[in-house]
């Protein structure tokens, strides 16, 4: 799993760097926005206000995140 994030982290440098610095923002109400776009064109979106038995979850993982 490691070498797969590390491959990952070394393919798309700003996506991890994304979520650390939006992990540290995150609070009670915010709202996180999902959206994806196929490659034939569809597009997938949702979102979600953060709880704060939601804010447990995110930590964690902005500690998977920045673990190298």
């Amino acid at each position: 799993m490691k070498s797969l994030f590390e491959r990952f982290r070394q393919n798309h440098p700003k996506v991890p760097m994304f979520f650390s610095a939006a992990a540290g923002a995150i609070d009670e109400g915010s709202v996180i926005e999902i959206q994806l776009t196929t490659s034939d064109g569809k597009n997938l979106c949702t979102n979600m206000r953060v709880t704060a038995d939601d804010l447990e979850m995110v930590q964690a993982l902005q500690g998977m995140i920045t673990k190298k």
